[in-house]
């Protein structure tokens, strides 16, 4: 999927469509990644302006409809 149709399903679910949204959309679709704050560090690099909460939400948002993915990770540390 694009960027360019990730923001299309967003439109047709009523999301308006902000600089700080469309930046996201493009770092999560360009990218990859290790943790929503890997994310989060690169979109910040581009626009200082943008928040880690809105970060997390559009994550959310995406998550919800089906574009992402979270899943969460454990490492088993040896003593």
């Amino acid at each position: 999927m694009t960027s360019e149709q990730v923001i299309e399903r967003l439109k047709l679910d009523g999301c308006r469509i902000t600089k700080q949204r469309r930046l996201i959309i493009d770092v999560i679709m360009n990218n990859d990644f290790n943790s929503c704050k890997d994310i989060y560090y690169q979109v910040a690099e581009k626009d200082k302006t943008v928040g880690m909460a809105t970060v997390y939400r559009m994550i959310r948002q995406l998550e919800d409809m089906g574009i992402v993915h979270r899943i969460d990770t454990i490492e088993v540390v040896n003593l």
